[in-house]
């Protein structure tokens, strides 16, 4: 069941979407808030699971992961066997960023950050390709990046 948030909790939440790292006395700043009660809110809002871990985003190109590739797998059957034994797999795997199980034409896709093409091939042939429940994988690379964002429409 979703979380009803308070228009207070929800400027939180944007506030923090946009810049986990700044402190409670700016944030309350920015919320209307004195620091003490602004900080129970982010706390409770911790403690809900609301806010579920902060992290800090990387340029992919920085740290040398120039390519994003988006994969749509295709299973041979699609079973809760079939389905656990991928999800179990896929999750070891560094370079898939994001998976998602999906209805229409495909099973799942997957958001997959490389190096570059060659590297991409090669995770692809010597991982995706070999795990028992796939049957094919067709690869969409990305020609631009429109937009990229984290933030939640709260």
């Amino acid at each position: 069941m979703p979380e009803t948030l308070s228009p207070v909790d929800r400027r939180i939440l944007a506030a923090l979407q946009r810049n986990g790292r700044m402190s409670n006395v700016e944030l309350a700043n920015e919320v209307g808030l004195s620091p003490s009660p602004c900080l129970r809110r982010v706390r409770l809002l911790e403690e809900r699971g609301v806010i579920d871990r902060y992290v800090a985003v990387l340029n992919p190109a920085s740290v040398g992961l120039g390519l994003t590739v988006f994969a749509r797998i295709w299973f041979k059957t699609q079973d809760a066997e079939t389905t656990n034994q991928f999800a179990e797999t896929v999750r070891k795997f560094p370079e898939v960023a994001e998976c998602y199980l999906t209805t229409g034409e495909c099973d799942a896709i997957m958001r997959i950050v490389t190096t570059d093409l060659h590297a991409y091939w090669r995770f692809q042939s010597d991982y995706l390709m070999r795990i028992p429940s796939v049957q094919s994988v067709k690869t969409d690379v990305p020609m631009e990046t429109i937009k990229r964002s984290f933030e939640l429409p709260v």
